[in-house]
This record gives structure tokens, sequence and C-alpha cells, in this order.
């Protein structure tokens, strides 16, 4: 991968992160003696060879952010996160995981009238990291995230769940849990939201990457993207109308179109996918299902002729050449070196 800035989940013991770090970077000075060419050598010095040169990572770069419902229990652990940067932390790099003092809070009405309950968010399952970062003097804000998996969620101890004796299988109780998973990553994905908004209303340029579990056209995954703006808001009738004929000028479209537009995330998947001849990227593979549940989400500063566009994505790459079908008898799932693919991002500065 070689990236200046990675995202790492399922990060267990910072110790053992901080080792391969270091033996990366041993591996990656060793190859700058073998690889770039210096005067002594009797081949001269092209353009390729500064692609080819590693840059370690930095003392100081490399953040492990625990799970606050880790106890260390083998067995019982839980996986936190981490970040590394070839550039500066502006600022040492936060987990936001407990969201009690502020939590996300949805009511349900029933159709046809009365109260359906309520879901209340007071913690997500994995810290999400915010990490403000100097990247060629300008601020940009990265979150790296890994919001709750698509595995069924049952009421009490996983360990005691009825749903788990597969002896006795119970196909609607193991939908319940998967609609218990649903709800949480989408609350999740709410509480992520917040969190980029808040940092776009100061400016910065943010970056969302990691493990979503769910597709880019998912309704988690457009959460946390935003909403898609309308073609022309002149068409739809105010939210204020008197009159069926009372609808939101040309101005106020341009006023809704900037303000929806500011906001949004867009995949740079899919703005990679419209100037390239590629037809399928995929992060996961199980079961014959291929798809992207690792993403990259850019705000409007890296969006081509954006107004205030500052950087650029120049390529997407998707290392996934080791991922095997877990669901394919010569391929069984416990020989897989990972099960995801890994996302790379070329952006540079205009």
């Amino acid at each position: 991968m070689d990236a200046d800035i990675v995202g790492f989940q399922e990060i267990f013991e910072d110790d053992a992160l901080a080792a391969i770090v270091a033996m990366t970077n041993t591996k990656g000075e060793e190859l700058n003696e073998v690889a770039i060419p210096y005067p002594k050598k009797r081949y001269s010095r092209k353009m390729i060879f500064r692609r080819l040169k590693y840059t370690s990572y930095p003392e100081g770069g490399l953040a492990f952010l625990p799970n606050i419902h880790d106890t260390g229990e083998p067995g019982n652990r839980r996986p936190g996160l981490a970040i590394l940067s070839r550039h500066p932390f502006i600022e040492p790099p936060v987990a936001i995981q407990d969201i009690s003092d502020d939590p996300i809070e949805m009511g349900f009405d029933q159709l046809g009238g009365g109260d359906a309950g309520s879901y209340r968010l007071t913690n997500v399952s994995r810290p999400i990291v915010r990490a403000r970062i100097d990247v060629d003097g300008r601020a940009i804000t990265v979150f790296n995230c890994h919001l709750k998996s698509k595995l069924g969620e049952f009421e009490g101890s996983f360990e005691s769940a009825p749903e788990k004796n597969l002896l006795d299988y119970d196909p609607v109780g193991r939908a319940i849990g998967e609609a218990r998973s649903l709800i949480r990553r989408a609350a999740e994905a709410a509480a992520l939201r917040r969190l980029v908004v808040d940092e776009l209303k100061t400016g910065a340029p943010v970056v969302v990457m990691g493990d979503l579990n769910d597709s880019e056209n998912a309704v988690s995954s457009a959460i946390i993207a935003g909403e898609r703006p309308f073609k022309n808001y002149a068409w739809l009738r105010r939210h204020d109308a008197t009159k069926p004929n009372q609808r939101y000028t040309d101005e106020e479209n341009d006023q809704i179109q900037t303000a929806i537009r500011h906001s949004r995330l867009l995949s740079a998947e899919k703005m990679f996918i419209r100037q390239s001849l590629r037809d399928m990227i995929y992060t996961s593979a199980l079961g014959g299902v291929y798809e992207s549940i690792d993403q990259i989400l850019l705000s409007h500063h890296f969006q081509p002729d954006a107004e205030g566009q500052e950087f650029a994505l120049e390529y997407l790459q998707c290392f996934n050449d080791h991922l095997t079908d877990g669901g394919f008898e010569e391929a069984p799932y416990n020989k897989l070196a990972s099960d995801h693919g890994q996302l790379v991002a070329t952006i540079r500065t205009l």
C-alpha cells in the first residue's frame, strides 16, 4: 500500500502493530539501498526512481485507540482502531465511543397514530477515531471507523441466546437479530454523520475511511455521506406553502443545493469509476457475493469542479488479489490471510 495515512481496524494489541510498523520501516529503508540509484551506481537517475523510494513513518505517527468495552479477558476481547500517518498530527487523535452525554435518540410513531417506541444509542460498538492532520500546510480531518457488523445481535448474552442453537434453528429470531444489528449500525452511522457535519462547519476538508460493513449504496452509508440533492427544488412545493402552487424560487433552489452539496461526502470509488474503465471494485467476498464494504468518503473539498476544491483524487487502487470466497469449499475461510481488501486513494494538493 505504502500509503501516507492508514486506517486500521480490528486492532487488539498496540505493541504488535507498532512492531509491524517498525519492521516495515526497516525493510523499506533496506529496499531503498537497492532500488534508489546514487552517483557511484552504473545506471543514471530516472524519474521512476522517485516512486520507488520508501519513506519511513515517523516517531509519533502511530496512534492506537482502544475499545472501552475491551476488558482484556481472553475469548472476550473487543477490538480498537488505529491510525498511522507520515504527515504530522495537529493534535493527538481522539476516540469517540461513549456518547451518553449526547446520545442518538430516535422515536417512532405507529402508522395510524400512537407511540411505537424508541431507540437510544449511548455508545458505539467500536471507537470512531478523529485525527486532525497537517497535510502540506492544510489541516484536514480524517475519521477512521468500523461500524457494527451484519452479524445478528441477540438479546442477552450471545453465548446463552437460544438463536445460537442451530440444531433448534429459529429463522425468525435470527432475522430479528440481523434487524437489531442493522438498527445499531444505522444509529452509529448517524452518530458519525453528526461528527462529520461538525467538522465541515469549521471549513476543514473531511475524509471518512474504514470498514462501514455496508456497500456504498446502503442506507447506513447514505446516512454518513449525506442527502443526495434533488435535481431542482424550484419544482417542489414549499415546506411552508399554504397554496398548491407555492414553490421554492430559483434563488432558494441555489441556496438549498449549496447547503446540501457542502455537507455531502462522495465515495472515492464512485469518483474514480467515473474517470476509468474499471467496472468492478470489491473489498469483500463471501458466498458468491462480491461487494465493497470498506470505503473512502471525501468532502466537497476533494470533488472535481466543486467550488473551493483544494485536493484532487488521482487514482484509486484496490488490493484484493488475496481474497478468496469463504463459501467455496476449495478455499475454506480459515485459509484467508485477510477477509478484507484494502483501498488506497492517491490524492494531490491543488
